[in-house]
């Protein structure tokens, strides 16, 4: 029992830290002078310049969906 105690206590430090350091890191891709990721693809020649990840909103749609999913799943 014990055992089981330690492993899910191990299993959500490794989780909050991933956690941490994924928000920490917000770059997904990096090449050369572009960068992406969830909100903007970037590029950084000349001049710095910022468009949005996704024209149609995909990530408010996502962000959205998980916000009440949570709340569907929520206790009362």
């Amino acid at each position: 029992m014990l055992l089981l105690l330690l492993g899910i206590i191990v299993l959500h430090v490794t989780v909050l830290v991933l956690l941490f350091v994924s928000t920490i890191v917000s770059q997904w891709l990096v090449n050369g002078g572009h960068t992406a990721d969830l909100w903007q693809n970037c590029t950084s020649g000349s001049v710095f310049h910022c468009l949005t990840s996704s024209t149609n909103g995909e990530c408010s749609l996502a962000i959205r969906g998980s916000v009440a999913a949570r709340r569907f799943y929520s206790p009362p």
